[in-house]
């Protein structure tokens, strides 16, 4: 069987934590930003986890991160 690809968009926007979740970085923080509250800006920061649907696909762009 050949090696299964890992998405390079994937293995650059996301890791996996210690028990197997899926990190990553909020969204809403490149630009515009002058028009968001400082509360949403301020939360925005750091990385969050993602909830098991969105994980499910993420990890299917990423086979061998398990």
């Amino acid at each position: 069987m050949p090696k299964l690809k890992t998405k390079s968009s994937a293995k650059k926007r996301f890791r996996l934590t210690g028990t197997g979740k899926v990190r990553s970085g909020a969204a809403c923080t490149q630009h515009m930003l002058r028009r968001r509250s400082q509360k949403m800006k301020r939360q925005a920061r750091g990385t969050m986890i993602l909830c098991a649907q969105d994980a499910k696909i993420v990890l299917s762009y990423m086979p061998y991160a398990k």
